[in-house]
């Protein structure tokens, strides 16, 4: 997906990869991400929006999946 988005808008490379927090408060581990929606909002285009909205529904699935 990086060289789909990479080839449509080089300058998205500011934001990648995805970037994942991994922390433990109060003794519960919790995972955290920016929205790849967000970022990708910052360029203002509706292709790079249909594949961040893809890739964040991947990522918030694998996420939900292990915890």
């Amino acid at each position: 997906q990086a060289k789909r988005v990479l080839t449509e808008n080089a300058l998205v490379g500011y934001f990648l990869p995805c970037k994942l927090a991994v922390y433990v408060e109060n003794g519960t581990t919790k995972i955290g991400m920016p929205k790849p929606t967000a970022v990708i909002g910052l360029v203002e285009n509706d292709a790079l929006m249909n594949i961040a909205s893809d890739i964040e529904k991947r990522l918030t699935a694998c996420v939900d999946k292990s915890i």
